[in-house]
This record gives C-alpha cells, sequence and structure tokens, in this order.
C-alpha cells in the first residue's frame, strides 16, 4: 500500500481512503454482511483511513464501523484511523434540520461517535458544514479542546472556501480538508486547493467517481430506487445524465488504451494532482474495492493527463454537483 500524510500536521494514512456512507445511508439498501467484508478487505489490503459521519444512517455507519473493527484481525485494526464528520442535525423521519457547531454540542456529538465507534479517540474530527450561525473560530476551538483532552488526535474541515480555510488554520492546525474533487468537480482548483497548500492543509478527496456517475458502471436507463439521494442530484437528471455519461464514453477510450476500467482512471488522475491528495473511495462490495485500489498500479504520464483532459475538460459536466438546497450550505461554493 502506498501511504501519503494529510498535510504537514496530519497522520500518515493509506493513499487511498474508504467512505464508509454509502453502507448505511442515501444509495438505498446496503449488504450489512457484505459492508462489514468489505471493511474487513479494506483493511487486510492495507487501507488505514476509514471516513464516516455520525449522522449517516443516523449512527448506523459509526456502529457498523464499531462492529467491523472489532471484528477486525488485531494488526489490521491497530492501524485503522477514523476520520469523522458531525454537526448535521437529523429528525426520525430522516430529514435534515440544519447544522450545530456550538462548541457545547461539538463536544455531545463527540462523546456520542467515540460510544458507537469503540475506540477511544478520533483521529480526524471535522464539521460537516459550517453553521452560520457560529463562527468557525468557535467551532475549531472546541475540536481543539478534545484534542487537548485527547479526545481527537487531529483537526479537520469539510467544504469550506478560502477565506474560512484561514479563518480556522489561524485558530489551531488543521490537518485536510474534505472536499469533493474528481474530474467532473473541479471547483476547488481555483482558489481553494491553493490555499490549503498555502497553509499546509492536506486534501481528502470524497466524490471521486462522482456518486458512481463516472465509475463506468452507471447504465443509461438506470431507475434509482426511492431511497437514493441521486435521484434529487442534477447531474443524474435528464439530458444532463447523457451529458455526462457521453463524458464516460469517451473517459472510457482513453481507459481502454490503457488496459484499465474507467474507475480506475478516474481515481488515478485525482492521485495524480498532488502527493497531498488522498481521494476516498465509496465502495460498498469487496469486488469494487478490488477495481478501485487497482488504480494504484496505473500510472499516468503527462500524455495520458492531455488525454484525460481532452475527453472530460473542466467545467464539462452538466448540473450542479447538489440541489439548490443543497449547495446553499455549501461555504466552499460562496
Amino acid at each position: 500500500m502506498q501511504h501519503r500524510t494529510l498535510g504537514t500536521t496530519g497522520p500518515r494514512v493509506s493513499a487511498l481512503g474508504l467512505g464508509a456512507m454509502g453502507m448505511s445511508a442515501l444509495y438505498g439498501e446496503a449488504d450489512r454482511a457484505e459492508s462489514i467484508a468489505t471493511i474487513h478487505a479494506a483493511l487486510d489490503a492495507g487501507v488505514t483511513l476509514i471516513d464516516t459521519g455520525d449522522f449517516y444512517g443516523m449512527g448506523h455507519n459509526e456502529l457498523l464501523i464499531g462492529e467491523a473493527l472489532r471484528t477486525a484481525g488485531e494488526p489490521a485494526r491497530a492501524k485503522a484511523l477514523t476520520s469523522v464528520k458531525f454537526g448535521a442535525l437529523r429528525d426520525p423521519d430522516g430529514g435534515w434540520s440544519g447544522y450545530d457547531g456550538r462548541p457545547a454540542a461539538v463536544k455531545n456529538f463527540a462523546a456520542y461517535s467515540l460510544q458507537r465507534l469503540g475506540v477511544d479517540h478520533i483521529d480526524v474530527y471535522r464539521i460537516a458544514r459550517v453553521d452560520p450561525d457560529v463562527p468557525i473560530e468557535e467551532t475549531v476551538g472546541a475540536i481543539a479542546e478534545l484534542v487537548q483532552a485527547g479526545h481527537v488526535r487531529h483537526i479537520g474541515l469539510s467544504e469550506v472556501g478560502a477565506d474560512t480555510l484561514r479563518r480556522a488554520a489561524a485558530v489551531a492546525p488543521i490537518s485536510d480538508l474534505q472536499i469533493e474533487y474528481s474530474l467532473i468537480s473541479r471547483g476547488i482548483e481555483d482558489r481553494i486547493l491553493p490555499t490549503a497548500r498555502e497553509l499546509g492543509i492536506g486534501v481528502t478527496a470524497y466524490g471521486v467517481l462522482s456518486r458512481g456517475l463516472i465509475s463506468g458502471h452507471f447504465e443509461r436507463d438506470r431507475q434509482l430506487g426511492a431511497g437514493d439521494f441521486r435521484g434529487m442530484s442534477p447531474r443524474f437528471q435528464g439530458e444532463n445524465l447523457q451529458r455526462n455519461l457521453d463524458l464516460v464514453d469517451a473517459l472510457r477510450k482513453v481507459a481502454e488504451g490503457k488496459g484499465a476500467s474507467v474507475a480506475q482512471t478516474a481515481i488515478a488522475w485525482v492521485l495524480a494532482q498532488g502527493q497531498d491528495i488522498v481521494p476516498l473511495v465509496g465502495a460498498r462490495r469487496r469486488d469494487r474495492l478490488t477495481e478501485a485500489l487497482g488504480a494504484l498500479d496505473l500510472t499516468l504520464d503527462a500524455a495520458d493527463l492531455a488525454a484525460i483532459e481532452e475527453a472530460v475538460p473542466a467545467g464539462a459536466a452538466a448540473g450542479a454537483r447538489y440541489p439548490d438546497s443543497q449547495m446553499a450550505h455549501l461555504d466552499s461554493e460562496r
């Protein structure tokens, strides 16, 4: 397994991390046994970074990861690092009620996460979205107190813009920014990524396959289930979907020339954008995990990168990455 360091102050982690959200929420039904087997397979393959959110399935995802860690082999379990997002408020019907970044809430969320995960510390802790009613300095300050108390090892951020990144970094060391970054989501390249690099902050990139859209496995006539939030995503709607899958077809030609899958090529492209970037792959099954790990063996030279750029130019995606109601919560889009 290749490794990378999250920023100048963060931990050394596997070059690919495992994003566990889909094992509990937002992509329809998941197989619990297969999910745990996939986490075990990831750990056995040397993946050390497991990313979750306390609101994924209203705690279900943390409980799932906790079970997987308890039942994993000791060597793999000892190397596992947890990255946890907090702050999103839910209701019993699965609805969303905003975000809470108050210091007291930060510590409350952490207490429950520690219990559900069955760990004595969280390796990277971050608010999922900036609470507009609480200065980021207060939220980060509360996480810093958790670090001092030994409950958290490193402070992360999620989906914040360049200005907020600077404000947060002035309070305490920030290990990494978790943010969407893929061939068809490249908004961070203008200001956010340069600012992170200036400040010595790493990037954990989620959505590297754009929720399966550029995985090479999404069919044009696929019908999404009622529990699949992609049914509301602009990029998966009507003509947008068809245009985006045209981009995938163009990428497939490049991938075939490399003897790789579309997913491997898309992941390898993110890996090639810098040693300070760690892609998170949202594999829910062992076969998808195996495919994703194959990206680590794919080397893209300058000609390959130029061919990928020609196939999927920056800004070519049709549709926003979230519905308008969710885009409004993204500090990174302001």
